[in-house]
């Protein structure tokens, strides 16, 4: 029998209809700061290869580095390092089938965000 209603109702839950939780976000955060961490990687690899080729390639090469962007983006690959490091180690807990029920897996999302913040903080004042 067909069913007559099926144009009418959505083939999945998307985000009009689906409240996403902190396990969702911070699942794609994980993905976002993979990626993003690519890219920075590759902003050092550029700084490496121009301090390699000449003193004038470099000295163009650090002044982006070093600029207040360049700051920002090796603060924020900082955050990337920490928040995805964390989100694997939380990872690594659930493969072992340990804190998959709601309530801990609440507090485990918490605990990335929060321990990436703080563990991002802790390291510039190292730095610096």
């Amino acid at each position: 029998m067909a069913d007559v209603n099926r144009g009418n109702r959505p083939l999945s839950p998307h985000l009009s209809i689906y409240r996403p939780q902190l396990t969702s976000i911070t699942s794609i955060l994980t993905r976002i700061t993979g990626n993003a961490l690519l890219l920075a990687a590759l902003l050092i690899v550029w700084w490496f290869l121009a301090a390699a080729t000449s003193p004038e390639y470099f000295a163009v090469a650090d002044a982006v580095v070093t600029s207040l962007i360049g700051d920002l983006v090796m603060a924020l690959s900082l955050w990337g390092l920490w928040y995805h490091t964390l989100a694997g180690i939380r990872h690594l807990i659930w493969d072992n089938a340990l804190g998959l029920d709601l309530p801990t897996a609440e507090k485990l999302g918490w605990a990335v965000v929060v321990g990436s913040v703080v563990l991002t903080i802790l390291t510039l004042l190292v730095i610096a």
